[in-house]
């Protein structure tokens, strides 16, 4: 039997039933349409259907219930992106060519927000050992963490210009 729940997604709040054992990788894509969350291994090992849970915790999505997430704040892929301007990441990972078939990209790019919200000057060990729950069966990882490093220079630069008036 549904269950009528809420959640907040990339800012905004969805209301819909959904089944007690629906996970919310199936509730993002099939009922949201957000199609940027990809399933991959179902088991949350590959890191594809990678969320932020309340902006900075990363949780596979394809093994947390969606009705384990109501009361949180999710974001998606989709939510980085403000306007048509992409995030500091998204764009650093289409200039660093770190995107090949993309199907890991968008839980690349939500793992490596999460290091940079703790860390924003991450060594290449330790952008490495951030992500190492995302798989990517295309790259060698090289551009990948050249997207992370780009990306963490250009935010900290865009930080320093604020608070340098």
């Amino acid at each position: 039997m549904k269950r009528i729940i809420t959640l907040n997604v990339n800012g905004v709040d969805y209301t819909f039933g959904a089944e007690p054992n629906a996970t919310l990788a199936d509730v993002l894509r099939e009922e949201l349409r957000f199609t940027g969350v990809k399933k991959g291994c179902d088991d949350g090992e590959c890191g594809a259907c990678s969320v932020l849970l309340d902006g900075c915790k990363v949780i596979p999505s394809c093994t947390t219930l969606a009705v384990e997430v109501e009361g949180h704040k999710i974001l998606t892929i989709e939510g980085l992106k403000k306007g048509d301007q992409l995030h500091p990441l998204q764009q650093a990972f289409v200039d660093c060519f770190a995107v090949q078939c993309g199907f890991c990209t968008p839980g690349m790019i939500m793992c490596a927000c999460a290091l940079l919200a703790e860390n924003d000057d991450p060594t290449e060990a330790e952008i490495r050992d951030y992500m190492r729950g995302n798989i990517c069966r295309c790259t060698g990882y090289g551009k990948i963490i050249q997207a992370v490093q780009e990306a963490a220079r250009n935010i900290r630069t865009a930080k320093e210009a604020v608070e340098n008036g």
